[in-house]
This record gives C-alpha cells, sequence and structure tokens, in this order.
C-alpha cells in the first residue's frame, strides 16, 4: 500500500526551507499562456477518443479486416509496433531537443505530421483493400503524436513553480478528457446517431466513422493554435541541427554511462514502462472489449465513451490538487489501486449494468495515473535534461508499450476470448504498482544535472 509516511510527505512545499532560494527563480506564466498549454491536451484528446479508443478501433476489427479476433490482434500490432520506434527515437530526439533549446517548433512539426495522418483516415473505406493503409496511418499517428507529446509534457516545468506543478498537470488532462468528450459528442452526433448522415454520406462506405476522422483533425489544428500564440518558450541555443544531434547524442550516452544520479528516475521509469503497458492496452482495446463482450452497439460505445470521459475529467482535476499536498509517486500509487479493483470487477461482470458501474468508476484513476506520471518527472529532472528526461519517459512507456496491446491481442487471438486476454491488463497495472513503491519520493531533491 502507499507509504505510511504520507502525512510527512503531504506538507506543503512553502514549509521547506530548501525550496526558498529556488522559489525565488521559478517561473511565473501568464494565465492566458497556461491555459492555451492547456488547451493543447483539449486538441489531441480528440484523437484518442475517437480514433485510438472508441470509434475507429471497432470499425478496423469489425468492417475492415471482418473478423474481431484477427482484428484485434492486427489492431494490437499496429500499436505495438508504433510503440516500439517510438521508444527507439524518443530518447534521442528529447536529447537533441535539450541541444537546440526551443520546444515549439518540435511540437508543431509533429502536431502537422499527425494531423495529416489522421486527415488521410478519410480514404479508408470498410473493406480488407484498405488493411494497409489504415495500419500504417493509424501506426505514423501513434508515432507523431508521441513525439510531440514529448516536448509538449517537457515545457511544464518551465511555465509553473514546482508547487503548482501537480495542479496543472492534472488541469490539463482534465481538459483534455473534456476535449476527448467534447469531440467524441460532436462525432457521434454529427455522424454515428443520426439516421440520415449529412453531407450525402453512405454508412455502408463507412462514411460516418470516415468523416469522423476529418473532424477530429480540424478539430486538433484549431484548438493546437493558441499554444503556439500565447505560451511562451524557452530560448534558442543557437546551435545547429547537425550540431545539435552530435552534442545530443554526447549527452545521452553519457547519462547512460552515468546513470547513478539519476537512479531514482530509473527506479520511476522502470515502474511507469510497466503499468503505462496496461494503460495503453486499456485505451487500445477498450471500444472492442465493449462491443465484443457486451454486445453494445457504435452509438452504445459512444454514449459510455461519454460517460466515462467525465469520470476521468473529474478524477484529473481533483487528483492534480492531491498531487500538490502528497507528491507524485502517492498519487500514481494511490491512482492505480483503484484502477486494479475496478478493472477486477469489469473483468467479473456479467451484467452490462454493472460493466457501466465500474467501467465508469476506473475512469476516476486513469488520468491520475498519468498526470501524476508527469508531474512527477517534472520535479525530478533536471532542468538542463528535462526533454531528454521526458523522452526517456516517453521510451519507458513505449519501449515495453508494444507488449500491452500484443499481447492482449496474441491472448484473445489464442483463447477467443476477450475477457483472458483484458486480464492481462490487470497484471500489469498490479505489477507496476509494487515496482513503484520502490521509487523515490518527489518531495526529495532532484539529482543534480551532470555538466558533462
Amino acid at each position: 500500500m502507499p507509504d505510511p509516511s504520507i502525512a510527512q510527505n503531504s506538507r506543503r512545499d512553502s514549509d521547506r526551507p530548501d525550496r526558498q532560494t529556488e522559489s525565488e527563480k521559478e517561473p511565473n506564466t501568464s494565465l492566458t499562456g497556461l491555459w492555451s498549454w492547456a488547451l493543447y491536451d483539449w486538441a489531441n484528446s480528440a484523437y484518442w477518443t475517437v480514433i485510438q479508443t472508441f470509434i475507429f478501433p471497432p470499425y478496423f476489427t469489425q468492417e475492415i479486416v471482418a473478423d474481431e479476433e484477427t482484428g484485434s490482434r492486427l489492431w494490437g500490432t499496429t500499436l505495438g509496433v508504433a510503440g516500439l520506434v517510438i521508444a527507439i527515437g524518443a530518447p534521442l530526439l528529447g536529447a537533441v531537443a535539450d541541444q537546440t533549446g526551443r520546444r515549439k517548433p518540435w511540437i508543431g512539426l509533429f502536431t502537422v505530421l499527425t494531423i495529416l495522418s489522421i486527415g488521410f483516415l478519410w480514404f479508408v473505406e470498410p473493406s480488407p483493400d484498405f488493411l494497409w493503409p489504415a495500419m500504417l496511418l493509424v501506426g505514423a499517428g501513434t508515432i507523431t503524436f508521441e513525439c510531440a507529446s514529448v516536448f509538449y509534457n517537457a515545457m511544464l516545468p518551465d511555465l509553473v513553480p514546482k508547487s503548482r506543478v501537480g495542479r496543472w498537470s492534472g488541469w490539463g488532462w482534465s481538459v483534455g478528457y473534456a476535449g476527448g468528450l467534447a469531440g467524441l459528442l460532436l462525432a457521434g452526433l454529427l455522424f454515428l446517431m443520426p439516421e440520415q448522415l449529412p453531407f450525402g454520406l453512405d454508412r455502408n462506405q463507412g462514411g460516418h466513422i470516415r468523416a469522423s476522422a476529418l473532424l477530429v483533425a480540424a478539430w486538433y489544428l484549431l484548438f493546437a493554435l493558441p499554444l503556439f500564440v500565447f505560451t511562451p518558450d524557452v530560448p534558442a541555443s543557437g546551435k545547429g541541427l547537425r550540431q545539435a544531434m552530435k552534442d545530443g547524442y554526447a549527452q545521452l550516452l553519457d547519462m547512460i554511462k552515468e546513470v547513478r544520479p539519476y537512479r531514482g528516475i530509473v527506479r520511476f521509469l522502470i515502474a511507469l514502462m510497466i503499468y503505462h503497458n496496461g494503460l495503453v492496452a486499456l485505451f487500445a482495446f477498450g471500444g472492442i472489449y465493449a462491443a465484443t463482450v457486451f454486445g453494445m452497439s457504435e452509438g452504445d460505445i459512444v454514449t459510455f465513451g461519454l460517460a466515462l470521459n467525465v469520470t476521468a475529467l473529474l478524477g484529473s482535476a481533483g487528483f492534480g490538487w492531491i498531487d500538490d499536498r502528497i507528491g507524485g509517486k502517492q498519487s500514481i500509487l494511490w491512482s492505480l489501486v483503484g484502477l486494479a479493483l475496478s478493472i477486477a470487477v469489469v473483468l467479473l461482470v456479467e451484467s452490462r449494468l454493472l460493466f457501466w458501474i465500474f467501467g465508469l468508476l476506473l475512469g476516476i484513476f486513469v488520468g491520475p495515473a498519468q498526470a501524476s506520471s508527469r508531474s512527477y518527472l517534472s520535479r525530478m529532472a533536471p532542468a538542463s535534461l528535462r526533454n531528454q528526461m521526458f523522452g526517456l519517459h516517453a521510451l519507458a512507456g513505449k519501449v515495453s508499450a508494444f507488449l500491452g496491446p500484443l499481447v492482449v491481442g496474441v491472448t484473445i487471438d489464442w483463447t477467443g476470448s476477450h475477457r483472458l486476454g483484458m486480464s492481462v491488463i490487470l497484471v500489469f497495472v498490479v505489477v507496476g504498482f509494487l515496482l513503484m513503491l520502490k521509487a523515490p519520493s518527489d518531495w526529495k531533491e532532484a539529482p543534480a544535472a551532470s555538466t558533462g
């Protein structure tokens, strides 16, 4: 269970004398800049709700592949391969960005690539002939989305003091869930629920799903713009890209060779590597599980997705305050306890009503597990290595994240049971919790940055 020393760790940041000198250097970003940063979470979350979780995955398995078990396996393989690519590239990309300084150009590049990948899903019709285009576009979008997130997450410690990192990380996630909720609701109202589709769309040709992809692409573009206009960025270092790549590679090697000062962060990243597998698989197969086990229609899944985003929004916002009082580690541990209990019940129930109740309860703990991971690393990462550390954060989430969807998909394929396949998620969450117990408290001082 979480540390019994929670009361001691929950004292206010202002009560700690070692923070006084540091607080003089802490950032003070305007509310416009902060909410513009958070709005990027709103912008990209429609991608997860519509394309990654509730609408496109059932379309992929039922209409493109036309075999739910094979489709589930191929969907898991697609996300798994994308995760492997992210794991290899994100740490080096982060190290290079540490050398170039500015983050918004990197966010802009990968945001545009993600939007293009989403938009081209319009051409993916409900036929096995479009299997490979669907897999390539979803895989590419996943890669570029995660690359943008590396630099987006790394912005947070330069925008707010450490004493407010938890709440802004949580509020960012809650804004994201609100955006996912709004995007999913709009897609449902415009294209999924009406009997007569607008714009002459043909449901038999997947027009309702393909138009939803176009909606998400436009949504992402529109609401990402304030970040680039109003949120401040760190200054450019003045290094050219070639020199930055050379120095970034050397920096990454130095950190790997001299890992001892960062062993606490390494413990956290190993725990994250495990429990994030479960979260990725949960997102990837949530809609598929609801459709196959409980016979939920596309409209039912959208309704459930809307309700789930409400509970996740509330959980993220509430835990944001708690995070600033007890620390990211404790918030993660309590979130994983809630996730494990909720998942266990969801796997056992036969009633659709009970699935709804405990599925929505599960949503309360999903957001905090992610938001507190971001705030934990924001407090622990040395400023000079922040992009690289968030690159390693992406690596930890992805280096074995392909195992989550892949193992779930393969287990479903072997056993023919979605319940047994989804039970893998519970294993990842429990093991991640046990490993997280060994991570240091983020109320202790982060390791000093190496200048080498």
